[in-house]
Order: structure tokens, then C-alpha cells, then sequence
């Protein structure tokens, strides 16, 4: 079976606490945090923060397709964040910490639209769901210090506190679609 390479980026809040929960997922082979849905070229993060960019802190999945589908990666993306704040994460609060998807082609998109309606018919969440699901345009990478994050700075307190539990519920919850790293 021949590799099948795809891209995605995913939006949810903070692209450390993304990054990190899809670092550890089995047919994920690369996870680069940036910015995405903006107005201006090749913003850096500081002009992220102020949150007059427009563009949103995502992640930027690179997987093989015939080990995890897009429907996992949407399974674990809507299980680790809250997609029914608008324009927050906790007490991150802006544009840039928004929840979307931004699709490389059209089964990403049409897989994304059926899983929101699937979660909302099933009211898995109490409030709806205000996740964007929009083409990619450009995706800008981070600053070097922000890739790898969590694995840089375990022991920073906002890795415990944030980031910590976000792994947790991955690990309890999506088991079985991690990696092994046993060996």
C-alpha cells in the first residue's frame, strides 16, 4: 500500500496544546505550528497576539492517510478543545486562539461538514459549535521557538497545567490511535 501524504490545519487555540496532542497520533508524520486566515503576509507572533492579523494559531498535520483518516484527526481535534467559544480557549481570548479547519481538498471538507452535523444532531457539546471550516489559503510557520514546544518546556507551568491535561484526556480517550513509544 503506497503512502497517501496529506496536509490540514487545524485551529485550536493555543498551537502548543495542538501541537503537542498531534505530535503523539500514529500516522501523523509531522506537526508544524503557524498561523493561518489572515490578512497580511508572514506576520511573526507578536503581531499575532494583538490579534489584529486575522489570522488564527494553528497546526499544520502532515499524515499518511492509509494509517489515520481524516475522521480520526477531527475525532481527537474536537475532543481536545472547546469549539463552541467563539474567538477563546480557556483564558486565551482573540481571533487568533478561534477554532477551524482549513481543508486541502474537498473530502477533507465534506468529511468535517458530516462530522460537525453528526456532533451537533447528537448534541455532544451544550452550546453549538462555531468551528470554522474554510480552504487553506497560506499557512505561515512559526517562529523556530515555538515548534516543539511541549517537548522543549514540560516543566514550564503552562505545559502542566494546559497542556498536561489536553495529553491526558488523549491518552484515555484515543488510546489506541497513538504512537508506540515502547521502542
Amino acid at each position: 500500500m503506497a503512502e497517501q501524504i496529506q496536509q490540514i490545519v487545524l485551529a485550536s487555540g493555543c498551537f502548543w496544546c495542538t501541537e503537542a496532542v498531534f505530535q503523539k497520533v500514529e500516522g501523523v508524520l509531522e506537526v508544524v505550528s503557524g498561523f493561518t486566515g489572515g490578512t497580511i503576509k508572514n506576520p511573526a507572533y507578536r503581531e499575532i497576539c494583538t490579534g489584529r492579523t486575522g489570522h488564527a494559531e494553528g497546526v499544520q498535520v502532515t499524515y499518511d492517510a492509509n494509517k489515520v483518516g481524516v475522521r480520526k484527526l477531527l475525532e481527537i481535534f474536537f475532543a481536545t478543545h472547546d469549539p463552541t467559544t467563539l474567538n477563546r480557549q480557556g483564558n486565551d481570548v482573540g481571533t487568533q486562539y478561534r477554532s477551524g479547519i482549513f481543508y486541502t481538498s474537498e473530502a477533507q471538507r465534506e468529511v468535517a461538514e458530516q462530522y460537525i452535523e453528526f456532533l451537533e444532531k447528537e448534541q455532544v457539546f451544550n452550546q453549538p459549535i462555531v468551528t470554522e471550516v474554510t480552504p487553506l489559503d497560506v499557512f505561515y510557520k512559526a517562529e523556530e521557538d515555538h515548534q516543539n514546544f511541549y517537548n522543549q518546556h514540560t516543566q514550564q507551568p503552562y505545559c502542566q497545567v494546559i497542556i498536561n491535561p489536553k495529553l491526558k484526556k488523549l491518552s484515555q480517550y484515543f488510546n489506541e490511535s497513538l504512537k508506540d513509544t515502547t521502542h
